[in-house]
């Protein structure tokens, strides 16, 4: 027996790729929400972390 057959026999199956699809989308929206509307100064500082030769740029007390 095909593994798609014992899919078909599970009742309410077809609700799950839906859900999932409506997951995917909603969180993927929120993410891109929140990055259009983040501070790109801050972004970018967040973003130069790895780069930095001292600590001077791991101190977030300043922006909390």
């Amino acid at each position: 027996m095909k593994f798609i057959n014992y899919l078909s026999s599970i009742a309410g199956i077809s609700v799950f790729p839906l859900f999932s699809l409506f997951i995917f989308v909603i969180f993927f929206t929120v993410l891109i929400v929140y990055l259009i509307k983040s501070d790109t100064e801050r972004m970018n500082e967040l973003g130069n972390i790895p780069l930095a030769k001292n600590d001077d740029h791991l101190n977030f007390s300043k922006h909390e």
